[in-house]
């Protein structure tokens, strides 16, 4: 096969594993209420965490880490460039799952996962800040958004210039997706960190 077919199956690869809902799956098989009826909406941890079930709000947050980290490396293992594509491609699909009407979860922790399988000191440089942001503010939401922002620069610094833009588009996204939490980080009114909503 040529080059172009194998980054078109990273890409195809990376989404189908990205869109698949763990969340919803996990929440359904446990007899919970549906997701997209509480809370957010979204098919996230943190929503499964609203369901009272921090077991599977658990497992929701490795499932859709690790979907992230086997599409970049199932990528990676496809053609060079294969691994920010499915990776990209396996975000995308976390967030606009086809099945659910392009409607998922807001992708932090398959983004996470990405940065595992594309380049694992920028994932602990993620989680460094993530924790360092959100135990200074107790904002988990601008933890996230400060770790994301962190990534690409990190990336970039690494030498992995490619990866860089890949994972700036995720960031954005992120930010799109988290376009509330920052309304409401801006207002002041954002639920902190152990604070009832």
């Amino acid at each position: 096969m040529t080059p172009i077919i194998y980054d078109l199956l990273a890409l195809a690869i990376g989404y189908l594993l990205g869109s698949i809902p763990f969340g919803l799956l996990l929440t359904r098989l446990a007899g919970t209420i549906d997701l997209r009826s509480i809370g957010s909406g979204n098919i996230g941890a943190t929503n499964v965490l609203r369901t009272g079930r921090k077991d599977l709000a658990a497992a929701t947050l490795l499932l859709d880490g690790l979907k992230g980290t086997a599409a970049a490396l199932i990528g990676a293992s496809l053609t060079p460039e294969g691994g920010m594509i499915a990776g990209l491609a396996a975000f995308i699909g976390h967030v606009a799952p086809v099945w659910l009407q392009f409607r998922g979860g807001k992708g932090v922790a398959t983004f996470l996962g990405v940065l595992f399988g594309l380049s694992w000191p920028t994932a602990l440089i993620f989680c460094a800040v993530w924790l360092t942001a959100a135990a200074l503010t107790r904002y988990s939401s601008l933890g996230a958004l400060t770790a994301s922002a962190a990534a690409p620069l990190a990336l970039f610094l690494f030498g992995h210039s490619g990866e860089a833009f890949a994972v700036a588009i995720m960031t954005a996204i992120v930010y799109y997706r988290h376009r509330d939490n920052i309304a409401r980080l801006r207002a002041g009114s954002e639920t902190r960190i152990g604070q009832k909503a």
